[in-house]
């Protein structure tokens, strides 16, 4: 009996110029998606970063007031090598990062800041594609992501963020999930693919505490081995996926 075969990907929508992704913690963009930032740069579109904690909690060996300064430049770093320079943080506290009203309200507001016609976020779902379970920061982010595009357009949500200054913005069309199971488009991963690597091996102190192996052998395996994984599903190219939600 044949298997069925996986759905081919559609290429992401291309006509908007603002996009924002909202992440967690540091390097979650650069193991997501970073292939496809760079590539959405390169054509002059505009892509800020939000983070909802500065990672502080993510290495064991480092106390968190020295962690967590040091994850940011790391980055920093890291997004400017894909052409990213607005980068954000919220100072939710890492690795208990809470989904509910504060959060939705700190996502709708930077919303309203960036104003973005696409919305990125990562995998809020509860595993791994059914195989390893995912932290409850990411799952409480990539939710709270897909919820505040709404609200960041309805002024009698959080009505206190007009006071002040950030008007409403209704003008989300998509949110993009990374890292997903269930993935429905993809960005061809190859002009972005080397600064995708530069960029992860931004992140080396946590790298060289998270692997053995040498960082630049381990980071380019990784991110090189996913979008691969995604080249029978889009023309034969090495991808980027994304579960594209439509607003």
């Amino acid at each position: 009996m044949t298997e069925p075969q996986p759905a081919q990907l559609k290429p992401m929508p291309a006509d908007w110029q603002r996009a924002l992704a909202v992440v967690a913690h540091p390097d979650d963009l650069e193991y997501g998606c970073s292939a496809a930032v760079a590539a959405w740069t390169d054509e002059g579109r505009e892509v800020a970063y939000v983070l909802a904690s500065r990672g502080e909690a993510g290495i064991d060996t480092l106390d968190p007031a020295e962690c967590g300064p040091l994850r940011e430049r790391e980055q920093r770093a890291s997004a400017a090598v894909v052409g990213v320079s607005r980068v954000e943080f919220l100072d939710h506290r890492d690795g208990v990062i809470e989904y509910g009203t504060a959060l939705r309200r700190d996502l709708a507001a930077a919303i309203r800041r960036h104003r973005p016609e696409l919305v990125i976020t990562l995998n809020h779902r509860d595993t791994w594609g059914g195989v390893a379970w995912n932290t409850p920061d990411h799952v409480a982010v990539g939710r709270a992501a897909l919820d505040a595009a709404g609200d960041a357009g309805n002024r009698w949500i959080f009505p206190e963020l007009a006071e002040q200054g950030l008007e409403p913005w209704n003008g989300v069309r998509w949110v993009a999930v990374a890292g997903t199971a269930s993935p429905t488009h993809a960005v061809d991963a190859s002009p972005g693919l080397e600064r995708a690597v530069r960029s992860l091996l931004e992140h080396r102190t946590y790298i060289e505490v998270l692997t053995d192996e040498d960082p630049e052998t381990y980071v380019r395996g990784f991110l090189t081995g996913n979008a691969e994984r995604m080249a029978d599903r889009f023309g034969g190219r090495p991808a980027v996926a994304f579960e594209l939600f439509s607003r």
